[in-house]
């Protein structure tokens, strides 16, 4: 499987515009530990661009390698408010690493004319743990506004993540295109 690695437009994902195709993507729920961050940034659903939803973060990048065991990588801009409580847990020894999270990436079809999911959860949060990669764990906040987009005022977060073992198959979904669509494993299941 060859990686995926979408860099999403922030300024988009704030302030989406209908005449410009460019990927964007949110974060739709993101729980680390017992700390759950709230989805407290309105922006404008792709699919239906007369539509607001609510959301953790508004990403800027998503990776991940492809295979099953391999994490993904978040990047991402998030409210202050969510900014606070990111920091606090990376302040302590953060015992808890267990992640759930949820996202759509979103991309446009010029052949269709129109927004699809290209990199999604398919609205159900994956069972993970927060990456540790050098003996640190990969999660990042940053102290100072982001100067992208300044308002609403946000903050740059990313998030490593590495599947969970668990009882059943945890699936992401990967678009080309409006029609084609493909379901990929992430995690290993226990047997």
């Amino acid at each position: 499987m060859a990686e995926l690695n979408f860099y999403c437009s922030a300024s988009q994902g704030f302030n989406f515009k209908k005449d410009e195709q460019v990927v964007v993507g949110h974060l739709l729920t993101c729980k680390i530990g017992d700390q759950k961050l709230e989805a407290d940034i309105s922006v404008t659903d792709p699919e239906d661009n007369k539509k607001d939803v609510n959301v953790v973060g508004v990403m800027t990048n998503v990776s991940w390698a492809g295979g099953y065991a391999q994490p993904i990588i978040l990047d991402c801009q998030v409210s202050n408010k969510n900014k606070v409580s990111i920091y606090d847990l990376t302040l302590k020894s953060l015992s808890n690493t267990n992640l759930t999270f949820a996202f759509n990436i979103y991309n446009y079809d010029p052949a269709d004319k129109k927004y699809f999911k290209c990199f999604h959860t398919d609205g159900k949060d994956l069972n993970a743990l927060v990456l540790k990669s050098g003996g640190d764990l990969v999660i990042r906040i940053a102290t100072d506004a982001s100067s992208e987009v300044e308002s609403p005022k946000n903050f740059s977060f990313t998030l490593g993540a590495m599947p969970l073992e668990q009882s059943s198959e945890q699936q992401v979904f990967v678009a080309t295109s409006v029609k084609n669509k493909t379901v990929m494993r992430w995690g290993v299941p226990m047997k």
